[in-house]
C-alpha cells in the first residue's frame, strides 16, 4: 500500500494520476501546507523534510519526495503497465533523463520566469524557459509522447504542468503541444484524479 501525502491543488495531484494509472493500491493522506499567500502551516504528519507535497511511503518503511524520485521509484516498483523502461530495457536512459530535465531544467525555467528573476547563464543547467521548450518540442514532433509512442510516467510530470499553464505566455503557441495536453488529460486517470483531488 501506497500512502500519498497530499495536498489538493497542488503537485502532489499528479501522483493520484500516476498511481491510478498504474493500478497501484493507495491510500491518500491530506496534509496542510505553507502557501505562497502566507496562509497554512506546516503539518507534523507530513514526513516531508520542508513540509511540501508530494510524498510517499509504502508499508516496508520506504519514503520517497521529490516527483522525479517519487515517479522512478512508483514505475519500477509497479512495473505491470510499463510506464517507465526496467533496467536494462531500451530507452531506460532517456526515461531518467526526460525525469530529471523536468527537475533539474524545466521547473526552474518556469519558476525564473514566474518569478521574474534572470536566468543564471553558464550555471547549473539553467536556460530560458523558450531553449527549453523548443527542446521538448522537437521531442514532440517525433512521436506523440516524450518516449516516442509509448505514455509514460515522465508525461505524467511534463503533461500535468503543461495543462496547468496551457493559458499562459509562458508558453509557446504551438499545435504539437495542443495535441500533446489534450492526449495527457484525456486519460481516464487524469478524470479519476481531478475527481479525487477535488474531493479530498
Amino acid at each position: 500500500m501506497i500512502t500519498l501525502f497530499h495536498h489538493p491543488r497542488s503537485r502532489s495531484t499528479r501522483f493520484i494520476f500516476l498511481l491510478e494509472e498504474l493500478e497501484a493500491p493507495y491510500e491518500i493522506r491530506r496534509v496542510t501546507m505553507r502557501r505562497a499567500d502566507g496562509s497554512g502551516a506546516l503539518d507534523p504528519a507530513n514526513p516531508h523534510p520542508h513540509g511540501k507535497v508530494p510524498a510517499i511511503a509504502d508499508d516496508d518503511g520506504v519514503f520517497v519526495f521529490e516527483s522525479a524520485a517519487i515517479a522512478l521509484y512508483l514505475t519500477d516498483r509497479f512495473p505491470k503497465h510499463r510506464l517507465g523502461p526496467m533496467v536494462g530495457e531500451r530507452g531506460r536512459g532517456a526515461y531518467l533523463s526526460w525525469l530529471s530535465y523536468y527537475t533539474g531544467v524545466l521547473e526552474p525555467a518556469f519558476m525564473s520566469r514566474f518569478l521574474k528573476v534572470a536566468v543564471p547563464r553558464g550555471t547549473a543547467g539553467w536556460v530560458e524557459i523558450e531553449e527549453a521548450m523548443e527542446y521538448v518540442l522537437r521531442r514532440l514532433a517525433a512521436g506523440r509522447y516524450l518516449l516516442g509512442d509509448e505514455f509514460s510516467a515522465a508525461d505524467v510530470l511534463f503533461g500535468t504542468t503543461f495543462a496547468l499553464f496551457a493559458q499562459s505566455p509562458m508558453l509557446p503557441k504551438s499545435s504539437l503541444l495542443d495535441d500533446y495536453v489534450k492526449r495527457i488529460v484525456e486519460r481516464p486517470a487524469f478524470a479519476k484524479a481531478q475527481a479525487l483531488d477535488d474531493a479530498s
